[in-house]
C-alpha cells in the first residue's frame, strides 16, 4: 500500500452508499487499467456455453464404460443428451455438426469420489478450509452450499478428465452430508449433479496410532476410546429413527431431519472403516437400524472380508492405492491389486483420492495401475473410476457410461487416459458443452517457457 500511495493518490468520494476511487493522474489510472487487465487474464475460465446444435463425434475407438469397445465409433448428442452411439456406419450424422475425432478415444467422464475438493483451496490458509465443523455429530452440515466453483485446483483436475467431483466433508464422528458436481459451472447450483447423496461417519479403528513427542515415534494399541464412540453413534440412531417415526413434530431438529434420507433408503451411509473388524462390526450396527444403503470408504482390509461384503450387498470406495502396505507382513503390491481382488470376489468397488485433493488429477492412474498388478482388464479398471463410482452415487441414470439417454459428458483423448503416456485430453464435453481446458499450471507453463525461451 506504501508504494501505492508513492505513486498514486486517491481520493475516496462516497454516493448513495457507493464508494468510487479516483486517481489523480494519468498514470494511476493507468495501472489501475493493467491491474484489471493482468487480473481478468488469470482467473480461470468461463464455464462452458450450453450446447446449442446437434453434435456427432466421429471415428474414435469409444470405451462406453460397461466394458463394451466400438472401434471407428460415432457418438451423438443434442441438448446435452446422448442420442446414438455405435459403428459409424451405423449412427445418422443429417442434421448434426460433425466433428473428426479419428485416431482419438473417448471415454466417459471420470468420477472422483470422496475428496474435497471445491471445498479447501490452500492447506496453509484458513479461510479457504470449508470441509470440517466444530463439533461430533454433525449429520446436518452439507458441503452442498459450500462447494467453490471458482477453484484454482478444480480446473487442473479436469484438465486430466475429471467430470464429476463428490465434495466431502471431513471430522467428527458423523461429519456431514456430500453432493456430487461437475468440475464445470458457474456456481453450486449450475454444477450440482447430486444433491445430499448421503451422510458420513467415521467408525472408531480398533487400533489408534499415539505419536510419543519425546522420541517422535509412533506406537499402535487398541483403541481404549472405541467403544464410547460406538455407543454415542448408537444412541444418535436410536434419537434418529424415533425422530423419523414422529409425525409432524414440534420442533424441527435439523439434525435428525439430515438422517432421514439414510434411513428411508433414499441416501447413502457412508462409512469411514480401515480394519475389517471395524468393517464387520459397522455394517452390523448399519443393519440394526434397517439402513438398506451402506458403502465402506477406505476398506485396506477388505480383502479379508470379501464374503461378507458380497453376502451384504456391500460397495466399497477405496482409499489411494498408490501407497504402501498397511502392514510389514502384507505383500508389497497389495495395495496395487486391492480393486482387482475385490472386483474379482464380487464386491462393487470404486477409487478415490480422499484427502489430497490437488493430487486427484492423478485418479484414472491407480485405475490402470490395478489393470498392470491384476487380472483385471483395461476396460473393468475404467468402471472403477466411472460406472461403479455412478452406480454408488445413486447417479447412474445420468454419467458413468455411454449409453443413448445419459448426459452428454465425456473426455476425448489421444489415448489411453488410464495410462499417463497416453493420457493427452483434447476435448471434455460436459452435458454438451464443450469445456475450455485451460488452468492455472497451463498458464504457468507458459509464462516460464517464454522466460527461458527468451535467454
Amino acid at each position: 500500500m506504501r508504494v501505492l500511495s508513492d505513486f498514486l493518490c486517491f481520493k475516496l468520494i462516497k454516493m448513495k452508499n457507493i464508494t468510487y476511487i479516483f486517481s489523480k493522474n494519468i498514470y494511476g489510472s493507468l495501472l489501475m487499467t493493467l491491474l484489471a487487465s493482468s487480473s481478468i487474464q488469470a482467473q480461470n475460465p468461463a464455464p462452458a456455453r450450453a450446447q446449442v446444435r446437434p453434435i456427432t463425434l466421429m471415428g474414435a475407438t469409444i470405451h462406453v464404460g460397461n466394458g463394451q469397445v466400438i472401434s471407428n465409433g460415432a457418438i451423438s448428442f443434442d441438448n446435452g443428451i446422448i442420442t446414438a452411439v455405435g459403428a459409424t456406419a451405423d449412427v445418422k450424422l443429417a442434421g448434426t455438426e460433425v466433428i473428426e475425432v479419428k485416431g482419438m478415444h473417448i471415454f466417459p467422464g471420470i468420477i472422483s469420489l470422496n475428496t474435497t475438493v471445491g471445498l479447501q483451496e490452500v492447506a496453509s490458509v484458513r479461510a479457504t478450509l470449508d470441509f470440517s465443523e466444530v463439533g461430533e455429530i454433525n449429520p446436518h452440515i452439507r458441503s452442498l452450499v459450500a462447494y467453490d466453483t471458482d477453484s484454482e485446483v478444480i480446473p487442473t483436475l479436469r484438465a486430466n478428465g475429471i467430470v464429476v467431483s463428490q465434495a466431502v466433508p471431513q471430522g467428527g464422528i458423523i461429519s456431514g452430508t456430500s453432493s456430487a458436481f461437475y468440475t464445470d459451472g458457474w456456481n453450486w447450483e449450475d454444477a450440482v449433479l447430486k444433491k445430499d447423496d448421503g451422510v458420513w461417519i467415521n467408525w472408531p479403528p480398533f487400533l489408534a496410532n499415539t505419536f510419543n513427542a519425546e522420541d517422535f515415534s509412533f506406537s499402535i494399541k487398541r483403541n481404549e476410546k472405541r467403544q464410547a464412540v460406538i455407543d454415542e453413534l448408537r444412541q444418535t440412531f436410536r434419537d434418529a429413527r424415533a425422530y423419523a417415526e414422529t409425525e409432524n413434530p414440534k420442533t424441527v431438529n435439523v439434525r435428525m431431519e439430515a438422517m432421514k434420507g439414510i434411513l428411508n433408503g433414499t441416501g447413502n451411509l457412508y462409512i469411514r472403516a480401515g480394519y475389517a473388524k471395524d468393517i464387520i462390526e459397522s455394517i452390523g450396527l448399519a443393519k440394526e437400524f434397517g439402513i438398506k444403503k451402506v458403502v465402506i470408504v477406505g476398506g485396506n482390509e477388505a480383502f479379508k472380508v470379501t464374503g461378507f461384503l458380497k453376502d451384504n450387498k456391500i460397495p466399497v470406495i477405496l482409499n489411494p492405492t498408490h501407497r504402501l502396505p498397511g502392514s510389514p507382513d502384507e505383500n508389497v503390491y497389495l495395495p496395487y491389486e486391492l480393486p482387482g481382488i475385490l472386483h474379482k470376489a464380487g464386491v462393487k468397488v470404486a477409487i478415490a483420492y480422499a484427502d489430497e485433493w490437488w493430487r486427484t488429477r492423478n485418479l484414472a492412474f491407480m485405475a490402470g495401475t490395478s489393470s498392470g498388478f491384476s487380472e483385471v482388464t483395461p476396460e473393468e479398471a475404467l468402471q472403477f473410476v466411472t460406472k461403479n463410482a455412478a452406480e454408488i452415487l445413486g447417479a447412474d441414470r445420468l454419467v458413468g457410461t455411454l449409453e443413448k439417454g445419459k448426459h452428454a459428458s465425456l473426455i476425448v483423448s489421444e489415448g489411453d487416459i488410464l495410462d499417463m503416456r497416453g493420457n493427452n485430453v483434447k476435448m471434455i464435453y460436459i452435458k454438451g458443452g464443450k469445456v475450455n481446458l485451460d488452468d492455472k499450471q497451463k498458464r504457468l507453463y507458459q509464462k516460464y517457457k517464454e522466460k527461458y525461451q527468451a535467454k
